[in-house]
């Protein structure tokens, strides 16, 4: 791993056990066990195949090399505006220390109406966080193979079915494509490197071909056009993975939609 993600994941880990101590995930089991029980979202790995567009429309208020992005948006506001603009599904930001989110915006966006799957985009590292996306209403979960051994992978990715969560698995590289014989139920290249931040929309174009064929691909980071979008369908991706693109905007909501028309021409 980089140094940068060395640096996140050692804080993360910090940060679990910290919570852990205040909130035991016995804490969780309850309000768990009635929604694996009770809700019904929609699986973000069928919205993306039947979906035209594939748009995961990401709220996103900071990152580590940008700074903030868009510090006054307000989730309740956003992703209510992602939905009705057309995104295909919703990823959160909750890690608080590098990117400004909340488990808690996750809550807030179910509160204010959004029906869409929703992604709990985090640095996954431990069954705690998993208690945590279900227990805040995320439909699934980002897992990172630079982040974790394949084993534990593939413990998070069995855990995460159990508690009816999806698994989106983000690699970057050919190193992390060993991976992908734990059968997530998406499988996402990352085109930004996780050490310089450097963004390069061709490492997905790249690295399709190394996916298993016939499942749901999806294109993350660095993705600014409909042009983009229409040849990386082409080259097999349902899901498109954006968040500055829109964030960035005084509107992202009116941004995603005028994306999408434009994408739809």
């Amino acid at each position: 791993m980089t140094d940068i993600l060395e640096e996140i994941v050692a804080h993360k880990r910090a940060e679990i056990e910290e919570r852990r101590r205040y909130v035991p995930i016995q804490q969780f089991v309850g309000e768990v066990e009635r929604r694996i029980a009770e809700e019904n979202y929609p699986s973000m790995r069928e919205a993306l195949l039947k979906s035209d567009t594939g748009i995961i429309a990401e709220f996103k208020r900071k990152s580590p090399s940008k700074g903030w992005i868009h510090q006054d948006a307000k989730v309740d506001e956003v992703t209510p505006m992602y939905q009705k603009g057309g995104a295909s599904a919703l990823s959160i930001l909750t890690d608080t220390e590098y990117f400004g989110g909340y488990d808690e915006y996750i809550q807030q966006a179910r509160a204010a109406g959004v029906t869409l799957p929703i992604l709990y985009k985090n640095f996954v590292i431990d069954e705690y966080q998993l208690f945590q996306a279900k227990y805040c209403g995320a439909s699934a979960v980002l897992l990172i193979a630079a982040d974790l051994t394949k084993e534990e992978c593939r413990r998070l990715n069995d855990m995460a079915h159990e508690l009816k969560l999806e698994t989106l698995l983000e690699m970057h590289n050919e190193r992390d494509f060993e991976y992908a014989e734990i059968e997530p139920d998406m499988y996402g290249i990352n085109n930004r490197n996780l050490g310089s931040f450097h963004t390069d929309v061709q490492n997905s174009f790249r690295l399709a071909e190394l996916l298993p064929k016939d499942v749901c691909k999806v294109s993350e980071s660095g993705i600014s056009d409909p042009a983009t979008v229409k040849e990386l369908r082409q080259a097999g991706f349902s899901g498109f993975l954006m968040g500055e693109r829109f964030m960035k905007e005084a509107d992202p909501g009116e941004a995603l939609a005028d994306f999408i028309r434009q994408l739809q021409v």
